[in-house]
């Protein structure tokens, strides 16, 4: 975009406009080329995202980078599947667990975890992501059970402020 100014001056500028698909990206053609390129290397998706931004690529809603769903699309669209790693939203090691989880291990509903977090009986310092991620230990299992079946009134799994006094501490 070119701007001149009353004085004569003249500013040029580049805007990166939203667009409706890939194609439609001025290196569209060469990103989808790209991101088959990377699937068919056995590359993640997060991966090819973060390696086609280094090279200057975006997604068409996103200005400044390309975006793993985005690459997710292409790949799916050209009957590529991704490795067997399922995506989540949340990355964290296998000694933890996320609610997700913890639900279907002890098999109740997730949303419950999230309403004993909500309203205090549940004591559990958030991750650095947002995620609320449980120890993936037999202690910490147990203790949820317990919580479930009302044998106990308030659990404290907070790492930074552990408590002795008045309730569970796992």
């Amino acid at each position: 975009m070119r701007i001149v100014w009353r004085g004569g001056a003249v500013t040029d500028i580049e805007v990166k406009m939203r667009v409706n698909s890939v194609a439609d990206l001025t290196q569209g053609a060469e990103m989808r080329e790209r991101v088959l390129e990377l699937a068919r290397a056995k590359m993640h998706d997060d991966e090819i995202a973060a390696k086609l931004t280094s090279e200057g690529h975006r997604s068409p809603n996103c200005p400044d980078k390309v975006l793993p769903i985005t690459v997710q699309r292409i790949r799916l669209h050209a009957g590529l599947k991704g490795l067997t790693e399922q995506r989540t939203r949340w990355r964290h090691s296998t000694d933890l667990l996320s609610a997700q989880q913890l639900a279907g291990v002890l098999n109740i509903p997730v949303n419950w975890l999230y309403v004993q977090i909500r309203q205090g009986r549940l004591l559990i310092d958030r991750h650095p992501s947002g995620a609320h991620l449980f120890s993936n230990t037999s202690r910490v299992i147990e203790a949820v059970r317990k919580l479930r079946n009302h044998e106990l009134d308030q659990l404290d799994l907070r790492i930074t402020e552990p408590h002795e006094e008045g309730h569970q501490h796992a």
